[in-house]
């Protein structure tokens, strides 16, 4: 089926390119029009050049568009796949994650969960309502897939302001277990089956089990894992979660870290500021050409509209509606999903131990608040999910680095009052 695909943040060489290489890539989406969209013209004319020349020298059966313009861009659209950052990216993001440090809060990086990602949050998801607002106005029926961050606090903003939209976020990180259980169990990893599920960033390994007996194989992840992380970075965390929980998480420490107030106390801080640096420097270093296929993992999803395949997907972040009966319906959760024609039909997890059902519970607040916040422009909200986040130890200190980072990201925050 020939599908209308619109990629937004196309002008990212990281989004916009490996998406483009796996949709080349698929014999199911042949005949589709790609729709590039970008705010920056010079970065989106780079991607529309280097897809082009592609889609000519290899004789591709696909049409590609690029525009500035979101209406245009969204008219008769069939998927929307979002993918953005609002102003200087790794500028913004160390002063996310430095400024708390300052006033003495032990965040452990700064993207996604604690003070971090509230600022994070209070600056792109306006954007992505905004973006929203289009889909629903031009072209309501279509799916629409984020994979921006801070993915909890973006779905669940959005779930509230258009609960009819249909919006799944999708993450990378549950791909970990692709690499992780056959390291560990010495075996391809389709001989497992696998439910894994939580908040993103914020989810883990629940259930392990022989794909051909169905015999539970977390025994043997427990025995593993200490010898197989033992020599890897940014997994000290990872290591004391499985030990005291029980559960393995499915990131590593610079994400799971962000969620605990001791976490700065176990976590490994040079491998958290080595991946760190590489990735930035990944990001600049990124040349401008289609390479291999990546496998974005809503290539897969939208292959399984199109062909209502009935296909298992591991994870996807939407709005709870009892899939995880321990937390509200009210906030975004990461749990299993089939697909169909009809989308992403989440799946319920089984009940959660307490130990990881607490960890999550602690949570809630600070995105109930955070979507607060940026719905209602209330800076009182703000500072409120900073004083509910167990990250953060002193209200004074809440007090001055939200005062901080109003004054110094204004341009972008100036909505709230």
């Amino acid at each position: 089926m020939a599908a209308r695909i619109v990629l937004i943040g196309a002008g990212s060489a990281q989004f916009g390119l490996s998406t483009l290489t796996d949709i080349f890539g698929s014999q199911a989406l042949r005949g589709s029009t790609i729709v590039l969209h970008d705010i920056n013209p010079a970065a989106l004319e780079r991607i529309r050049k280097v897809g082009q020349q592609h889609i000519d020298s290899h004789q591709l059966p696909f049409a590609l568009e690029a525009t500035a313009s979101r209406p245009e861009a969204l008219q008769g659209a069939d998927f929307c796949v979002i993918s953005i950052e609002v102003g200087n990216r790794f500028v913004l993001w160390e002063q996310d994650w430095y400024i708390p440090l300052q006033y003495g809060i032990r965040q452990v990086y700064g993207e996604n969960g604690g003070p971090g990602g509230l600022f994070h949050a209070l600056r792109i998801v306006p954007s992505i309502l905004d973006i929203c607002a289009d889909v629903q106005r031009y072209c309501p029926d279509a799916f629409v897939f984020n994979f921006s961050n801070p993915m909890s606090r973006i779905c669940t903003t959005v779930g509230r302001k258009y609960p009819e939209l249909r919006f799944v976020g999708l993450c990378h990180g549950i791909g970990s277990l692709d690499n992780d259980l056959p390291g560990m169990l010495g075996r391809p990893r389709e001989a497992f089956e696998v439910v894994a599920g939580g908040l993103n960033h914020f989810s883990f390994l629940l259930e392990a089990r022989d794909a051909a007996t169905g015999r539970d194989v977390y025994p043997e992840i427990r025995a593993a894992a200490p010898s197989y992380f033992g020599g890897q970075r940014e997994h000290a965390l990872v290591l004391f979660l499985l030990e005291q929980f029980g559960h393995l998480p499915i990131v590593s420490d610079s994400h799971v870290g962000e969620y605990m107030q001791w976490a700065h106390d176990v976590v490994d801080h040079q491998g958290i500021l080595s991946f760190y640096a590489w990735y930035k420097q990944y990001c600049a270093d990124k040349v401008y050409v289609l390479g291999e296929i990546s496998h974005e993992r809503v290539v897969p999803i939208i292959e399984g509209i199109v062909g209502d395949t009935g296909q298992h997907e591991l994870a996807v972040n939407v709005m709870n509606a009892g899939y995880i009966a321990e937390l509200p319906n009210d906030i975004a959760v990461e749990v299993p999903a089939t697909v169909d024609a009809a989308g992403a039909h989440p799946e319920a997890l089984p009940t959660l131990p307490k130990g990881i059902a607490g960890l999550l519970r602690n949570q809630v607040a600070v995105h109930d608040l955070t979507a607060e916040a940026i719905l209602t422009g209330s800076r009182h909200a703000a500072l409120q999910a900073l004083l509910v986040d167990p990250v953060v130890h002193s209200a004074r200190a809440a007090e001055q680095t939200l005062e901080t980072i109003l004054a110094r990201q204004s341009d972008h925050l100036s909505y709230l009052h």
